[in-house]
Parts: structure tokens; C-alpha cells; sequence
């Protein structure tokens, strides 16, 4: 086991139960696994949860109402209106708040007992370590790829567990990685799917109670880990399908050669994974394109206004179309973009536009490349079209 045992030992002794503590784990008590040892090892323990949202939401409740004395959470976000529908630390009367300071307040009113440390930071590389030293584990409630290598990398040079999740429209996964002996994240996922492969949870879509399954299932492999209960889900990666209502656990091995976890732990660097992973780390994130390759909302309002004869493209799937789209434009979702290049001319001046920028972003890469050299993405998306200029479109 690689949590830190001094540590958790000192801890253990001195996290005695209060009366009013024994009553609130009293069905904690009477299981023989658990009991008023287990309860002080829960009590004393440290757990670092990075992204309060759909995952990080049911991890974080469970894990308060064990109590697991200290939780730290990491998350840049704020609180809106479509994270209600699955993140469930939060409400309608903490829209627009902090999702640290929502969730911190949500926990402690859930269970006052414990500690709960708020990190309104990204987790890159120069903070990721400053955090995550001094917890037992860490829990990725994460929705990108570059994070989520990060915590492989982290977790390794801190000798701790990394609680893997994930989750995609109908489906999620769930592991325990960097214990002794067993594979990493790299060892399973050692290279990142293509790009213009890669949907995040507000493009794709999520069934609101996939990550909550998920979620939980992390709050049981951290509780299990940190009482040495039953058996992890360490070299195992389960799988589970919400439409077909099926789980399955197939076994992975470690790799040998590993570029990350086959070397010496405090060799391991701590990089940014945006370029290895060729997508950003959020979707508040875009990628660098040159200055005549955006327009923001309101510059595109004005040359429409002016007669200006400008071609919109929208690239994202036909379900968001019909909730939204800009007169006039004309869609190519951005998986068939590469094949119907021949319905676009390069000579016109393209506009390309989608939710919030990023998949702009990467349609107009791909057709400067191509010799689009007029083609420009619109900052910030639909997203931003609401805001700037049209309040009165719907917003998802």
C-alpha cells in the first residue's frame, strides 16, 4: 500500500470520536470491517479531489458523509446553469459562484465535522504538486486528457493511488492506478485518442446519472484503499454501459516499459499535457491561432450588418443545430469536415462557428492548412454570440 503509514498512523492516534461523531457513524461502526478503528483511519485521512463537477460531485458527498476528515478540491470553474442537470454539490442559489466555494459549503453543511480546502486554480504542472502534496490520494473527477495525465504523473513522483473515472454520453470507466506493482495511466492510455476524436462532456452530452454511478464508485475504491478493505480495482479497468445496464472489468497489465512509471519517481517531470494531447486542458481554453484568424461576436455583427459577404460554417453536430444555429449558416459538422472541403471555397470569407470556440479552432487550423487563408473562427462560440450580441438565443 503506498499511503504514507507514519503519516496516517500519527493521524489514526489522534483523531479520537466525539459523542455526537460516534452517532453520526454509527452504521460505520457496527460493520465489522469498519468499525471504531476503520472510523478513525477515515477520520485521519487526506483525499484530493481535482474537479468538482459531475464526478467530483458524488465522490465529494460520500466521501464527507464517511467521514474522511480532510478533502481537498481543485477546480477553476464557476457554477452554471447546464452543470445542474449531473453536478449535484451545486444549486441554483450558488450560479455564478466558485464551484470550490459552492461545494465547500455544501459539504459542510452536509458534514460539519470535517475539513475542507478550496483551490480556485487550474491543476497544471507548476501547481500540481504544491497541491497534491501531504493528501493520500487523489480522486480525478476531470472531464480532459491533459489533467488527467498530469494526476498519473503527480500521484507517481508523490507515491499515492490516482482514482481513475470517466465518463462519455451512455458510458464510463472506473480503476485505481499507481499502487506498487500495478500499471499507470500511461502503462493503459499510453498515447491520447486523435484530437478531432475527442468530444468533452458539453459537446457530446452526458446522461446526468452516469457520473454520479461513477463517482461513486471512486468514493468506494479511495474509502476501501484508506481502510484496506476487500480487493481494489487496481490492474483492473471496469466498464460500465448505463444503456444496456452492463458492467464489465477487464484485466491490464503494467507496462515494463512505460515511458512514466518505469523510471525513477522523482525523475518524472511535471509537464503540461495540452500539445501531447493535441486538445486543451478545458473548454475554456482555445488553441493559439494567428490574429486574422478570429473575430469576436460583436466584429462579426458588424460586417454581417454591413453586407459584408461572409460564408458561416458551423461545425457542430446536427442535435446542437436544432437547438441553436445563426441564420443562413451552413453546417459541416467537424468530423466531416476533411471530406466535403470541396463544398467550401477558399477564396470566400469563411466564419466558422460552434459552442464555445474550440472546435472553430481546430476547423479553421485544418483549413489554413488547406489554403483557406480567409477562414476565421468565431471567439467564444455561440456562446459568446448570446452574450455580446443576441441574449435572446438559447444557451447549452
Amino acid at each position: 500500500m503506498l499511503i504514507q503509514k507514519d503519516a496516517m498512523t500519527h493521524r489514526h492516534e489522534a483523531s479520537e470520536l466525539t459523542n455526537e461523531q460516534v452517532e453520526r457513524y454509527s452504521r460505520h461502526l457496527l460493520l465489522p470491517e469498519i468499525g471504531l478503528a476503520g472510523q478513525k483511519k477515515l477520520k485521519a485521512a487526506r483525499i484530493l479531489i481535482v474537479g468538482a463537477g459531475g464526478l467530483g460531485s458524488p465522490a465529494a458527498l460520500y466521501l464527507a458523509g464517511a467521514g474522511v476528515g480532510h478533502i481537498g478540491l481543485v477546480d477553476a470553474d464557476v457554477v452554471s446553469l447546464s452543470n445542474l442537470q449531473r453536478q449535484v454539490l451545486h444549486g441554483t442559489a450558488t450560479l455564478g459562484y466558485p464551484k470550490v466555494e459552492s461545494a465547500k459549503n455544501r459539504l459542510l453543511d452536509f458534514n460539519p465535522d470535517i475539513h475542507v480546502e478550496i483551490y480556485h486554480e487550474a491543476f497544471t504542472s507548476e501547481s500540481a504538486e504544491r497541491i497534491a502534496r501531504g493528501y493520500d490520494l487523489i480522486i480525478d473527477g476531470t472531464d480532459n486528457f491533459p489533467t488527467r495525465y498530469l494526476i498519473n504523473d503527480v500521484t507517481l513522483r508523490l507515491g499515492i493511488p490516482f482514482i481513475y473515472g470517466a465518463i462519455f454520453q451512455m458510458e464510463g470507466q472506473a480503476s485505481v492506478f499507481c499502487t506498487d506493482g500495478d500499471p499507470c495511466y500511461r502503462c493503459v492510455f499510453p498515447t491520447p485518442p486523435a484530437p478531432e476524436s475527442v468530444m468533452m462532456c458539453s459537446e457530446a452530452g452526458v446522461l446526468g446519472v452516469v457520473p454520479g454511478l461513477i463517482g461513486t464508485i471512486q468514493a468506494t475504491e479511495a474509502i476501501k484503499w484508506i481502510l484496506g478493505l476487500g480487493t481494489s480495482l487496481a490492474g483492473r479497468l471496469l466498464i460500465y454501459d448505463a444503456g444496456e445496464m452492463q458492467f464489465d472489468a477487464i484485466s491490464i497489465d503494467k507496462n515494463p516499459d512505460c515511458p512514466v512509471c518505469s523510471r525513477n519517481p522523482v525523475t518524472i517531470p511535471l509537464i503540461d499535457y495540452e500539445d501531447f494531447c493535441g486538445v486543451p486542458g478545458s473548454d475554456h481554453e482555445r488553441l493559439s491561432l494567428p490574429e486574422d484568424a478570429e473575430i469576436t461576436a460583436l466584429e462579426l455583427k458588424a460586417r454581417i450588418d454591413a453586407g459584408e459577404p461572409i460564408i458561416l460554417v458551423d461545425v457542430r453536430r446536427p442535435l446542437e443545430w436544432q437547438i441553436v444555429h445563426l441564420d443562413g449558416s451552413l453546417l459541416i459538422p467537424l468530423d466531416e469536415l476533411h471530406q466535403r472541403l470541396g463544398e467550401l471555397n477558399s477564396a470566400d470569407e469563411l466564419v466558422v462557428v460552434c459552442r464555445v470556440g474550440i472546435r472553430s479552432a481546430r476547423a479553421v487550423a485544418l483549413l489554413r492548412a488547406r489554403g483557406f487563408d480567409h477562414a476565421q473562427h468565431l471567439i467564444g462560440g455561440l456562446m459568446s454570440w448570446a452574450q455580446d450580441v443576441d441574449p435572446s438565443i438559447p444557451q447549452y
